[in-house]
């Protein structure tokens, strides 16, 4: 499970803002924001965790889980980002 530090490191990598984020991933905004509002593991459902999972390592960041310095986000090599919208029109 991603933490909210890891998510808004995440998107600080890419330098994307929540709405972008959402618009790109199909996810509601206050569904990014909620995943982002936590110190510890974010509150939302695991579909919501693996969709945001899946599109950020898809636009180059990588997930490195927790050791003895926490869990973190790294950006492995800078990539076009996805342009389509998953959000219905």
């Amino acid at each position: 499970m991603l933490t909210g530090p890891q998510l808004r490191a995440a998107r600080g990598l890419l330098n994307l803002s929540v709405a972008e984020i959402a618009e790109r991933t199909g996810l509601a905004i206050n569904t990014v924001r909620r995943a982002e509002s936590t110190n510890g593991p974010s509150p939302i459902t695991a579909a919501n965790n693996n969709t945001l999972r899946a599109w950020l390592e898809n636009a180059g960041v990588t997930f490195i889980d927790a050791s003895d310095l926490g869990p973190g986000v790294r950006l492995t090599s800078p990539q076009p980002l996805p342009e389509q919208s998953r959000r219905r029109q």
